[in-house]
Formats: C-alpha cells, structure tokens, sequence
C-alpha cells in the first residue's frame, strides 16, 4: 500500500519543506485574482516585469508550535514597549519628532521577521512599515495542489478575504484612535517616485482595496503634499490620513517638510509613525531587548524576560571597545547598521573583509548572533535546489494578523532568486503531526513511469521521496526520460475506491541516475513551476492500464 500524502512527504514541517512539491503558484490564479482584484488585467504585466521574481515557487510549511511561539514573542515586545522606562530610553535616544503624541495611532503592519527550523526560532528584526501584505493576499489564492490532503493546510481564500477585512479595520482603528468621529474619506498611500518604487504594483492593490471601502485613496510623492490653512493637501483636497511607506522613518528630508508640519500640528493621522518606529524599529532596540538587567529594571515581568530571552538572539552594539571580542566572533554573528532597512549595509560575520570591518567600526552598528534561516527544497531548472527562507508575521496592536515567508539565496532576502519570492505560510495541524504516521489514511498517492512505449512502471513512495532528496539514484534509468504519473486516490480499508486527482509531467534521470524533475509552465511547456504539462498526458490506452494497474491488483 502506498503512504498518504503527509507519509509521502514526512509528518513535519522540516520535511514537508524538503520533499513536498505538489503544491506550486498558479499562474492563471494569479491572473485571475489581479483581475477580480483591480479589473485589470494589465497590472499582471506590470507586476511580472516589476518584480519577477517577487512570487515564490512553492509554499513553505510551518508548525502551528512554531506560529504559537511566534506570537508569543511578538505579545512579550508589545508588553514590553507599554513599559514607561522602555518608552522613555526609546524615545531619549531618538529625535525630537518621536516624541510627538501620533494621537493613539499604533501604527499599521509592523512586520517580526524570525528565522526558524524544528530546533530553533530567532527574531531577526522588527519593521514599522512592512511591504508585502497585499501581495500576499494575491498569493493565498493562486496557489494549486495536485495533492487535497495539504489544501486545509493553506490559508486560502477564506483567509485572505478575512486578511483584507482586518486591513480596512487596522487603517479605521488608526483613524478614530486619533480622535476622529467623522468617517475615513481620503488616505494617501505615501513614498518617494512611488511608480518608480519595486513594490508599486502593491500600492495599486492597497488603492483598490480603500476605494472598495468607499475611500478615496491617492498614490503620492511627499512633494506632492502641501500645508495650508491648517490641513494638509494633496491637488488641492485635504487628506485625512497617510499611509507611510517612506523609508525616512523621522520625516527629516526636505521633501517631508508638508507632511513633518502637518503632522506636528495634529493636523492629519500618520501611520506608521516616528514614534513607532523609535519604539520598535530602530535597531538599539534589539539590544535592549537581550539585555536580561535592563528589562527588569524597567519592570519587565519574569514570563517576558523569558520569552525574550529564549527568542530574541543576543544583540549588541558594536564599538571600539568591543571591537577586538567582536572581530573574533565574527562567524557567529550578523551585522546590521542601526538605521538600515532592507538589508541594505548587512553583512554576515564570516564574510567580513578587513576593509568592510573598519567601515563597520567607524559607522554606527549592532552584531546579532546568528540564527540559521529555515530551508525549502524547490524543483526548478531540471533539479532540487535548497533555497532558504525567513517567516514575516504581520502584526496589529500585539496580535499577529497574517503570516508569510520569504524564500532566497545568498546572504539575506533580495527578491532576486528565480522561485524564490514571498511564498504562503502552510500550517501543520498539532494533532496531525503526531497522529498521522499512525492511523489508516484516507488517501494515498501513486506514482507512474511511461516511457516512450507505453510502458508503465510503478515507482514505489519510499524510493519516489528518496529520489526527489537526492538520497537515491536508479543506475537502470541512467540517461532516460519518462512521463510522470502522479495519482491522489481516496481510500476504502487500505484499498484504492475513487481517483481523486491526476498530475502529468516528465522527469529525466542523468548519467548516474539522479531524479531530475522538468516542472511545467503555464502553457504547458517545460520549465515553469507545478503546472501539468499537456505532452505528458497519457493516451485513452495507458490510461487505461494505469487504472488496470491501481485497481485489478490492488
């Protein structure tokens, strides 16, 4: 009998994240989606030459333990930042604008960025104006299964709709936690050259989704904004509330000068806000939340000063005095400039030159032990490859709203890997993980070769995993090609009933005999990610002895 998909794949998150690929980005979902969602069907285009390489392959699959710990830490920070000595050292440190009341704005999508495995979670850093949520919508429904068992995994449709629910009610809290008793009318959607911006297709999704709500929503440049009789304006109308995507996180460029004023005078809502990105964002902050005396000083209870330290990796600040300690533990260690975004100006330890080195010294910068990010096996031009990822939790006044991971390579997340991109988190069931392995599944899956005679060989589970990791070859297959039969197959007392789904696609096997998968694209050619490829399809004849063979001998 053949192992149901979670057999097939492992009972785990780490192994899931290893061998499941029946699960891939759909492209004409995708296409779909843009269009339901800004009717235009144009904006797939933008979004593809923008940034092609901003969807990932595959999902990445996370334990629902892993997502518990996550908000975990995430509600220790925002005890933390309610602390009266923790928002004074914060605000000390920062300039004069941080002070400024926001007039009870939190401020919307902070992004945690942790990495994570089965054995370890860190947090990597905190963000005040994380991109990427709406384009994460888009991705929960665009991605196809060929396997049911791992649909209630996804977040779905479901779940984005209740995402964008929660978006609206985020920027409406904001405004009436301002003080405001009048409805939301006009937002701006705010960054410098913004159709110039990577991420600018998501600002069109987020302009869409206001006016969906009956808000007229306005994509600017801060020069575009202007102060005047006591509002601020944007082509003349006033603006109530701004969403703030500009990465001058003080307002302190001349071309803030509108909004800095405006601000200052209580005259529009702002979000996100200096005061929450001295708050959370600024990278000091990390060092202060490893520093196990200072958070009981402050008043930091015992259960958050233990969550903190089991999560937050040790972070310090880098200075000559430390210079020569840091230097020799420099393969343990990442570092990050304290005003750096994006990654821009980080360097892991290991890769330090001399010359980089004194850069960091003289600049203003803190080391954070190094926590490994997690891996995601992809199949992409003909092969696996390990790519990595981080997790992105997108959090609102302490509790997380959405979840997402980033998958790459190289040093940090770049958006320039081919497969790599933002990818949906799957969740694994707790109970499942412990029971799958040993009640009577439901489902099963089979796999087939064919070969250019109409040949059908069946390929065992346990050899067809171990040869997707690489753990395995077949010496006999060296050299040839086959199509690939992957069946998903309801289940009677440990028997095939009813073929669920059927999945096509042709595999190549090379001189040694390692498995190397060809993924199909959108129209059915070789070389994209997870479609069925219309060459594979078997004739009204091996179809039948496919069936012959799942159910006369089974």
């Amino acid at each position: 009998m053949q192992a149901s998909p979670s057999e097939k794949c492992g009972t785990t998150a780490t192994a899931l994240n290893e061998a499941c690929f029946c699960i891939s980005l759909d492209q004409a979902a995708l296409a779909n989606a843009l269009t339901d969602q800004l009717g235009n069907p144009e904006l797939l285009e933008l979004l593809m030459s923008r940034c092609p390489h901003v969807f990932a392959a595959r999902p990445v699959f996370v334990s629902s333990q892993r997502l518990q710990q996550v908000a975990e830490v995430i509600r220790a920070i925002e005890r933390t930042v309610s602390l009266t000595a923790w928002r004074e050292r914060a605000l000390d440190s920062a300039p004069p604008i941080a002070r400024h009341n926001p007039r009870g704005a939190r401020g919307v999508f902070l992004g945690y960025d942790f990495h994570l495995d089965e054995e370890t979670l860190g947090l990597i850093e905190v963000n005040t104006n994380a991109g990427g949520a709406m384009l994460n919508v888009l991705l929960a429904r665009a991605q196809r299964s060929c396997c049911s068992g791992v649909i209630g995994l996804s977040p779905g449709d479901e779940g984005a709709g209740g995402f964008e629910h929660a978006i609206l009610d985020m920027f409406a809290q904001e405004w009436s936690a301002s003080g405001e008793q009048r409805p939301l009318k006009r937002v701006v959607i705010l960054d410098e050259s913004p159709q110039s911006q990577y991420l600018y297709p998501e600002f069109l999704l987020f302009q869409r989704l206001f006016e969906s709500a009956g808000i007229d929503c306005i994509i600017a440049d801060p020069t575009e904004l202007t102060f005047a009789a006591g509002s601020l304006l944007v082509g003349g109308e006033p603006v109530d509330l701004v969403y703030n995507r500009l990465t001058d996180f003080y307002l302190e460029s001349e071309n803030c000068s509108a909004l800095r004023t405006a601000f200052l005078a209580n005259a529009v809502t702002v979000t996100p806000h200096p005061q929450a990105y001295a708050l959370y964002a600024d990278k000091r902050r990390l060092v202060d939340l490893t520093n196990a005396r200072l958070l009981e000083d402050m008043g930091a209870d015992p259960q958050t000063r233990a969550v903190l330290a089991e999560y937050v990796p040790l972070t310090s600040l880098v200075g000559h005095r430390n210079a020569e300690q840091l230097w020799q533990n420099r393969r343990s260690l990442f570092f990050k400039p304290v005003s750096g975004f994006g990654s821009r100006g980080a360097y892991r330890g290991e890769k330090l030159t001399k010359r980089v080195w004194e850069e960091i010294l003289s600049g203003n910068y803190v080391a954070q032990t190094l926590v490994a990010p997690g891996e995601r096996r992809i199949a992409a031009d003909h092969q696996v490859r390990a790519m990595k990822f981080d997790l992105r939790a997108y959090a609102y006044a302490g509790k997380v709203q959405w979840n997402a991971a980033r998958v790459y390579q190289g040093q940090t997340t770049n958006f320039r890997t081919e497969g790599g991109g933002f990818a949906p988190v799957f969740t694994l069931n707790p109970d499942e993980e412990r029971t799958v392995s040993t009640q009577q599944p439901q489902h099963a899956s089979y796999v087939y070769l064919l070969d250019e005679t109409g040949a059908i060989e069946e390929l065992p589970h346990p050899l067809y995993v171990a040869l997707v990791r690489a753990e395995s070859s077949i010496a006999k297959l060296a050299g040839k090609r086959f199509r690939l039969a992957d069946w998903y197959v309801a289940m009677e007392d440990g028997k095939p009933s009813k073929v669920v789904r059927e999945w096509y696609g042709w595999v190549a096997f090379d001189a040694q005999g390692n498995f190397q998968p060809e993924v199909a694209s959108p129209n059915g050619e070789s070389g994209g990610a997870g479609n069925i490829d219309a060459s594979a399809l078997p004739t009204p004849e091996e179809h039948d002895g496919l069936m012959g063979l799942l159910f006369e001998s089974k």
